[in-house]
């Protein structure tokens, strides 16, 4: 069974109001998906485009581990993550690998 790494992400809108956290095991298409209105509902009602965090995994499912425990968290333990890898917010999408 072939195993494929996967992606955490948190994605916020222009004035970094809004977070969306998800899961994907391609984080460039799932970007463009996003960016195109196609997926999150959410996502494309709060023009949320700009990725400010990302973690990637050796295998999808320890990413969706991850995205529960993400998710399960408050805002305040979202931002502080955001802040310790991103302190400006800036939009990481140009360093995806």
């Amino acid at each position: 069974m072939l195993m494929r790494a996967g992606y955490v992400y948190i994605l916020t809108n222009t004035y970094n109001t809004v977070l969306y956290t998800g899961v994907t095991w391609n984080l460039i298409q799932r970007m463009e998906q996003h960016r195109a209105g196609k997926g999150s509902e959410f996502v494309k009602r709060y023009q949320i485009w700009k990725l400010v965090y990302d973690e990637k995994f050796p295998h999808i499912f320890h990413a969706i581990e991850r995205e529960k425990q993400i998710k399960a968290g408050s805002r305040q333990k979202k931002i502080k993550l955001i802040d310790s890898i991103n302190p400006k917010w800036r939009d990481l999408s140009d360093s995806i690998e």
